[in-house]
């Protein structure tokens, strides 16, 4: 839910004032129209049709059961109280993504707390409960689990704050649990013990993943879980987990789809070998694989009687290498989505073009990205090889290790439709290696190549051309992510006078100032957010944005080191809800 649309009769149109008639009665009854809009699941589409007039505004409100925030300071828990009485499910997103790179001081903010004590007044039928880097306390889990009798799925994705005292709450109090997804949380304190608190005859569990967490889980309790559950369909288990554990909690589920398996370092007898090679080949459903953690290439053959069949293979846990990869890939020819480190080098990427010809989405991740060496890894030949075999890839985050023009040209020219193109460099304006010109040709080729695009990450030396390009061509553009990047205030003009459908913008380390803050005024509003950090943005530009638009929370975020006049990090974004009340004394509301 992005903040709350201006109702119908609140438009200058139906206002007391206007001379504009009436409007007509609706040609459908109350009945006939939320019957339909029951069948509308996109929360984009609902939100439109919220607009029309008052009656679909109201049959919205009352037939709408999932709810998507994707800024919990966007609006307050009051306001969504008021608005949607029926919401069963929800999506709630917190802190912005640069928080994912220690840009954030850990205590921002982003508590998820007020808003459970909101649904559970409003909501004692809520089912599902979807956080995104939000603090979850203990405090927040046991009111979630004591609160609501229906509680069906729980995600934390990147979320922190809790330990297992939360979970030993969940898995004691939610009895009719379908779901329990932690997902890249950041989590010290969590011990293996809230595995033994689900009731011995608890069974209904689908999806269960903790492969983020550290600690070591009792294998007995897990294995009784898993054995009860026969309805289980994603099972991710974290480091701690053997091969031979493995191959016994495969025993009990050979129906999964998704498995996140434990490490793959553990020395295997032959019978215990030949057992693991047995279970992974009766998965006959499975179709994402991820985990392998410290894979030995002994032991990856093991898999390849259940890769026939995999749609997924992350494997940015398992850095491999560039041999053992190419084996495995040759088994795996149906693959859409892939997702590897780049210790697999150019060699292994050759290797995704020749085997997999029906791939949509590829992710490089670097081994190391503090390596300022750079010796290793992959480069624009790899991503060649892979965009003239795989014909059909529109998803493409690759860190690499240099890269040209002219291959990025002949890359968008074989693919032209992706949708999301990220390309990171990994050193900071590197130019074309090959003949020491910027980037511009590149992200020009995508920009007009890609019509598609809807996301675009830039890297590389790169002069404001490229964001002249990006504001003609990118219409469909929703996130840009710049870095290192531009010449001038000029620059970021073109972008936000030139994408219409601009959603998201971030920006580190790049020479815009308050010019090109500023010329983003008639946009902000229709964005959900933008951020800039270690720009030359300054405090009075912020002020002057704050008075210009009050509609919008102009946030600094103050270093101990911060030059008073100087505005290091500035988060902007739209609310209904007014300044936030849980601010720290670091974050500067203007």
């Amino acid at each position: 839910m992005d903040p709350e649309p201006k109702k119908p009769e609140d438009s200058p149109s139906n206002s007391a004032n206007s001379h504009a008639p009436v409007q007509p009665p609706s040609p459908f009854p109350d009945e006939v129209l939320e019957k339909v809009l029951s069948f509308i699941d996109s929360h984009k589409d609902r939100s439109s049709v919220s607009l029309v007039r008052k009656d679909w505004y109201n049959a919205e409100r009352w037939t709408r059961s999932k709810l998507f925030i994707g800024n919990c300071y966007s609006v307050s828990p009051e306001i969504v109280a008021r608005r949607f009485p029926r919401i069963k499910s929800i999506t709630l997103k917190g802190k912005p993504r640069f928080s994912d790179f220690n840009m954030l001081p850990r205590d921002w903010g982003a508590n998820v707390h007020s808003w459970l004590v909101m649904f559970a007044k409003v909501y004692p039928f809520l089912e599902e409960l979807r956080l995104k880097r939000m603090t979850v306390t203990d405090e927040s889990l046991e009111l979630l689990a004591k609160s609501f009798s229906g509680f069906k799925a729980l995600s934390l994705s990147s979320c922190d704050g809790f330990t297992d005292i939360g979970l030993k709450a969940i898995a004691s109090h939610c009895r009719n649990l379908t779901e329990l997804d932690i997902q890249d949380s950041v989590t010290e304190d969590v011990g293996g013990g809230w595995l033994s608190c689900f009731p011995e005859n608890f069974a209904s569990l689908e999806v269960l993943n903790f492969a983020s967490l550290n600690s070591e889980v009792s294998f007995d309790d897990l294995e009784r879980l898993v054995s009860r559950c026969k309805s289980l369909r994603v099972l991710k288990v974290n480091e701690s987990i053997t091969l031979d554990q493995l191959q016994r909690l495969l025993v009990h589920a050979p129906q999964l789809l998704e498995l996140g398996t434990g490490s793959f370092l553990q020395e295997l007898t032959p019978r215990q070998y030949e057992d693991i090679e047995s279970a992974f080949s009766n998965c006959k459903n499975l179709q994402i694989l991820s985990g392998l953690w410290e894979a030995n290439s002994l032991y990856l053959p093991v898999l390849y009687g259940a890769c026939a069949g995999l749609t997924f293979l992350n494997l940015s846990d398992a850095p491999l290498q560039s041999g053992e990869f190419a084996k495995l890939l040759a088994h795996c020819p149906n693959l859409r989505r892939l997702w590897v480190v780049d210790t697999v080098e150019d060699k292994g990427l050759e290797a995704v073009g020749s085997c997999c010809p029906l791939l949509e989405e590829l992710r490089v991740f670097p081994a190391d990205p503090y390596d300022r060496h750079h010796r290793d890894g992959v480069t624009e030949l790899g991503f060649l090889a892979v965009s003239r075999g795989c014909r059909n890839l529109h998803y493409v985050l690759y860190f690499c290790r240099r890269m040209t023009n002219a291959a990025v040209v002949t890359i968008v020219q074989n693919c032209p439709d992706f949708t999301h193109f990220r390309l990171c460099i990994m050193t900071p304006g590197q130019p074309d290696y090959l003949t020491n010109d910027p980037m511009d040709e590149a992200f020009a080729a995508v920009v007009k190549t890609c019509t598609k695009l809807k996301r675009l990450s830039v890297s590389g030396l790169l002069t404001d051309l490229t964001f002249e390009f990006i504001g003609k061509y990118a219409k469909n553009l929703e996130t840009l992510s710049v870095a290192f990047a531009g010449n001038s205030d000029w620059g970021m003009q073109c972008v936000l006078e030139g994408c219409p459908k601009l959603r998201k913008l971030e920006i580190r380390d790049s020479p815009f100032g308050n010019a090109a803050l500023l010329s983003g005024l008639k946009k902000y509003e229709m964005m959900r957010s933008l951020w800039m950090s270690d720009c030359n943005v300054t405090m009075k530009g912020c002020r002057l944005l704050a008075r210009e638009m009050p509609r919008l929370n102009v946030e600094v975020i103050m270093d101990e080191e911060s030059d008073e006049s100087q505005a290091d990090k500035v988060y902007v974004y739209r609310s209904v809800a007014g300044p936030r009340r849980d601010a720290p004394p670091f974050v500067l509301t203007l």
